[in-house]
C-alpha cells in the first residue's frame, strides 16, 4: 500500500523534526515546512492526504495558510497544533475548514490516532458503497435508510439513528475490523472517552437484537475495533 503523505507545517526546527521522524517511523511520507510560506509553496507543488499546521508561524500564521489551501483543495484534512487553548482560536480553526485541533504538548500516540481516524473517514466518504443502505447479516434484513432489522419474518425493530449507523458500518465491514475511531468520528464527530463508551452501550444493544441468529457476532477486537463475523 503506498504511504500516505502529509504536509508538516512548523516554525519550531527540533520539534519540526522530532515529529517528522516519528511520523515517518509510522509509515507516512512527511515534507515539513518551517513557515506558512514554504507551506504554501510546497502544498502548491504536491499532493497530500492530510495538512499538520502549527497555528502561531512567522510570514503567515496557521489560520492564513489554511484559509488558502481550502481555496485550492476543500477536501483535503487539516489538523491544527496550538499552544493556546482559547476557545476562541478553537472555533476560528474550525471556522477557516479544520478536520481536528491539538494543543501543545501533546501525546505524539493521540496524534497519530486523529491522523489515521480522519484518513479512514475521508477513505469511507468516497467508497461507492456508502451509498448502500439494504443489507442481508444472517437471518437479519437492515435498512438503514428505514433503519428497520427485521429477522426472518418477524415484525422490523426500529432501530435508532445511531443504532442503524452503526450497524450499517459494521455491514460494510462484515469479516473485517472496524476502526473504533472510524466510528466515533463519523457518527459521533468525536472520538474521547466519553464517546467511546457511550459507544460501548450502542455495540451492547446491537448484540442483543442480533442474538436471535446464533450464527451473528460483533466481535470486540481489544484496542482496535469491532468485526461483524456471520459464522457459517
Amino acid at each position: 500500500m503506498e504511504a500516505k503523505k502529509i504536509l508538516l507545517v512548523e516554525d519550531d526546527p527540533n520539534f519540526g523534526s522530532v515529529l517528522r521522524d516519528y511520523l515517518s517511523l509510522n509509515d507516512f511520507e512527511v515534507t515539513l515546512a518551517k513557515n506558512g510560506m514554504e507551506g504554501f509553496e510546497k502544498f502548491k507543488k504536491g499532493t497530500f492526504d492530510l495538512c499538520i499546521l502549527d497555528v502561531m508561524m512567522p510570514y503567515k500564521d496557521g489560520y492564513t495558510l489554511a484559509r488558502e489551501i481550502r481555496e485550492k483543495n476543500a477536501e483535503v484534512p487539516i489538523i491544527f497544533l496550538t499552544a493556546k487553548t482559547l476557545k476562541e482560536d478553537v472555533l476560528k480553526g474550525y471556522k477557516v475548514g479544520a478536520d481536528d485541533y491539538l494543543n501543545k504538548p501533546f501525546d505524539s500516540e493521540v496524534l497519530l490516532m486523529k491522523i489515521k481516524a480522519i484518513i479512514q473517514r475521508k477513505a469511507s466518504e468516497t467508497k461507492p458503497d456508502s451509498t448502500v443502505f439494504e443489507f442481508n447479516i444472517g437471518k437479519f434484513h437492515l435498512n438503514s435508510k428505514l433503519r428497520f432489522l427485521t429477522f426472518e419474518k418477524e415484525e422490523p425493530i426500529k432501530l435508532s439513528p445511531k443504532e442503524s449507523e452503526l450497524l450499517k458500518m459494521l455491514a460494510l465491514h462484515e469479516n473485517d475490523l472496524m476502526p473504533r475511531e472510524l466510528a466515533l468520528t463519523k457518527i459521533w464527530r468525536d472520538d474521547n472517552y466519553f464517546t467511546s463508551r457511550s459507544m460501548d452501550v450502542y455495540i451492547a444493544k446491537l448484540r442483543k437484537y442480533l442474538k436471535q441468529d446464533e450464527r451473528v457476532e460483533i466481535l470486540n477486537i481489544h484496542g482496535e475495533g469491532f468485526r461483524l463475523v456471520i459464522n457459517q
